[in-house]
């Protein structure tokens, strides 16, 4: 038997002692190894820690900025507003999916521009959903009150309770907020700064609304003088200037945020958005605005309200950097005019319409630089009266040049009813004329508009194609179509190529009717065919185009130049 059989036999004999062995091996490896652990616990070590010095709170320093200052000077101006709408009954009730305004269709109206498109809170549709695949271009926003059902009832058909912000202006109660904050309420509350905690507020009255610049005036009875916000002149803003937004966004009151101008005379149709008005032009801020900010004020660094917060742009229905205030001046104007007797705002008006946007390349073609080229005008007003026609370009008032067709608007909508004012224009013909129209009521105006009817049409016949180069495809008129919508001439557009020429051109669609191509008639197809084969790249092409589903909107001109 070699070494090797003898180790493996005494290991086989003594195996159970090995184990043992090992065992205890490492027991005793364990208990070292904890006791050692233990010995060297921070807990358990004490620690001479006689040199440490202790910790001292210092005494308040006064780090005040301008921030801080104009916080606590405009501060107990801003006031929480609480409504409550009850529900309303369902009889005759036409119940709609949304609570948007009327859709843009490209017309600037001297008088009137359509609805805002602005929803409350619950109202319309959800994120994701609405125009351009986004919520509203901009969301009205009141705060708390969940989901809300027709009518402004709350979810279960029960009474809405929403919130906004306001500033008060008149020591003897007079606060300005949105009129949407308002709107629907049946009850109202204004809760100061001074007001216990808890207490509910003041009950307030409206004074006067404007729905046109979303304005509205309240009036509190408090027995004491109140604190006033300083207005500020809203045309010395610049771009980049700091500013602040003082409100109670989410029911947390005097939240005050801070932000730059970021833009100016911001409106909704200048962003190809929908529901655009006349006489909302706003203030662009990043100062951060949340629900429950609506009506409050936004302040520069003089401590001085240069405009009201009004409505933001946002995916989510919430701050996203992108907010608008209504600009001072125009509050101080609304105002005035809502406090005084009748507590309406009246606004002036000559009875046209006019395409808002339009190409330089119109310009070129009908050689005018700045102006307002007539789309309709509304029989037996102003300026029909005056001998005004479609097709007119309206250059200066009083002698003064108009930049374009907001200056319009703003010019002729703060005169009064009854003065005249003389407008300079370019005729059919190229010729400079000048006419003199006495100033109508826009409400007046509105009514009559709104009176007549939209006359309809078939779009049945043949189609014929147009250019290539332009991508249009075309037809004769339909006796019937042209009858009912008065026209005289022109050709149907039954199809647009896409990638085309006439594709990439805004408010042209299939279904109207194109009456001229770069000032010059166009009676039948073969004449439009004529004069578009001329056309060569680089070539300005202005279309003189009609809707004769709603002839009565007047004309739009629409043009671009070929690639």
């Amino acid at each position: 038997m070699n070494i090797w059989k003898v180790w493996i036999e005494k290991f086989r004999t003594r195996r159970l002692g090995f184990t043992f062995a090992i065992l205890a091996t490492l027991s005793a490896g364990i208990l070292i190894g904890s006791v050692v652990a233990h010995g060297v616990d921070g807990k358990e070590t004490k620690v001479d820690s006689s040199d440490a010095q202790p910790l001292q709170v210092p005494n308040p320093v006064n780090l005040s900025t301008t921030f801080t200052k104009i916080a606590k000077d405009v501060g107990p101006a801003v006031v929480n507003i609480n409504t409550v709408s009850y529900p309303k009954s369902s009889t005759g009730r036409n119940f709609q999916g949304n609570s948007q305004g009327q859709g843009d269709n490209g017309q600037g109206e001297e008088q009137e521009g359509p609805g805002q498109a602005q929803q409350g809170p619950g109202q319309g549709q959800g994120p994701g959903q609405g125009d351009n695949g986004m919520q509203d271009f901009f969301n009205h926003f009141f705060g708390f009150g969940g989901p809300q059902g027709p009518e402004g009832e709350g979810p279960d058909g029960g009474e809405r309770m929403a919130l906004g912000s306001g500033f008060i202006v008149d020591p003897r109660g007079y606060i300005i907020t949105n009129n949407h904050v308002v709107e629907k309420a049946d009850k109202i509350w204004v809760k100061l700064t001074t007001d216990p905690r808890g207490d509910q507020g003041h009950a307030a009255t409206v004074v006067g609304t404007d729905k046109a610049t979303d304005i509205a005036v309240l009036k509190i009875n408090v027995g004491s003088p109140l604190p006033t916000v300083k207005l500020g002149n809203s045309d010395g803003t610049q771009i980049g200037d700091w500013v602040m937004a003082i409100g109670s966004p989410f029911g947390l009151n005097q939240t005050v945020t801070a932000g730059i101008i970021s833009s100016e005379n911001r409106s909704l149709a200048s962003q190809g958005g929908i529901g655009a008005g006349e006489f909302q032009h706003f203030i662009q801020t990043d100062a951060a605005i949340n629900p429950g900010n609506s009506g409050g004020p936004l302040v520069d660094m003089n401590g001085q309200v240069i405009g009201m917060n009004t409505a933001i742009y946002t995916q989510s229905a919430g701050n996203e950097g992108i907010g608008f205030a209504m600009p001072s001046n125009t509050i101080a104007n609304v105002y005035n005019q809502l406090i005084g007797p009748e507590h309406k705002v009246v606004r002036g008006s000559i009875g046209i319409t006019f395409q808002a946007v339009m190409s330089s390349a119109v310009g070129h073609v009908y050689g005018f630089k700045n102006g307002v080229i007539i789309s309709s005008v509304t029989p037996g007003f102003p300026a029909d009266k005056a001998g005004l026609k479609p097709g007119d370009i309206i250059i200066s008032i009083d002698g003064r040049p108009i930049k374009g067709g907001d200056d319009l608007i703003n010019d002729i909508a703060g005169r009064k009813p009854g003065s005249t004012a003389t407008l300079g224009y370019i005729n059919h013909d190229g010729k400079h004329e000048t006419a003199t129209v006495t100033i109508a009521d826009r409400a007046a105006m509105m009514a009559a508009l709104n009176s007549g009817n939209a006359p309809t049409g078939s779009s049945n016949g043949p189609q014929q194609n147009g250019t290539t180069k332009l991508g249009l495809g075309v037809s004769n008129i339909p006796p019937e179509m042209a009858s009912k919508a008065n026209i005289a001439g022109g050709v149907l557009i039954r199809s647009i190529r896409p990638g085309s020429f006439a594709d990439g051109l805004q408010g042209l669609a299939p279904g109207e009717v194109i009456l001229q191509m770069n000032r010059q008639p166009i009676t039948n197809v073969q004449q439009f065919q004529d004069l578009a084969s001329k056309l060569k790249s680089g070539d300005d092409v202005v279309f003189l185009v009609v809707d004769p589903q709603h002839s009565s909107m007047g004309n739009t001109y629409v043009g671009g130049t070929l690639p």
